[in-house]
C-alpha cells in the first residue's frame, strides 16, 4: 500500500448524518460521508452524499467541491441562488451564510480545510 497516495472512494462504512433540526428549512435531508483523508492542521478530504431538503448552512472552514452526481442549489445571503450539477467544482471560503437546497440526491468530493 502506497502510504502517499490515497484514492478518493466511497468505500467502506460512511458515517451517518443530518443538518441540526433547527437548521432544516423544508424536508428531511440526511448526508453519507465518506472521510478519506484527515491530516494534522485541519485538512480533510472525501466524498459527501445528501439526499433532498434544504438547510441553513454557515462556513468558519475553507472547502473545494467537485459535484459527481445529483443537482443542488446553493444560495448565499443577499447573493444569487447558484445551481450545481455533475462536473462543476467550487469553493465555498470561511464567512459563508446561506442555505444548500438538495433538489436531487446529490454527492461530492471535498477537501476541507479549517481556520
Amino acid at each position: 500500500m502506497d502510504a502517499h497516495f490515497i484514492p478518493i472512494a466511497a468505500e467502506g462504512q460512511p458515517e451517518q448524518g443530518a443538518p441540526a433540526p433547527n437548521r432544516i428549512i423544508s424536508g428531511s435531508p440526511a448526508s453519507l460521508t465518506w472521510n478519506v483523508e484527515e491530516a494534522p492542521g485541519g485538512l480533510y478530504a472525501g466524498i459527501w452524499e445528501a439526499t433532498p431538503g434544504k438547510w441553513r448552512i454557515e462556513y468558519d472552514e475553507w472547502e473545494f467541491c467537485h459535484i459527481l452526481s445529483g443537482v443542488s442549489i446553493i444560495e448565499e445571503d443577499g447573493g444569487a441562488a447558484r445551481t450545481v450539477r455533475a462536473g462543476d467544482s467550487f469553493v465555498l471560503r470561511p464567512g459563508f451564510k446561506g442555505n444548500w437546497e438538495v433538489v436531487e440526491t446529490t454527492r461530492k468530493e471535498y477537501v476541507v480545510r479549517t481556520a
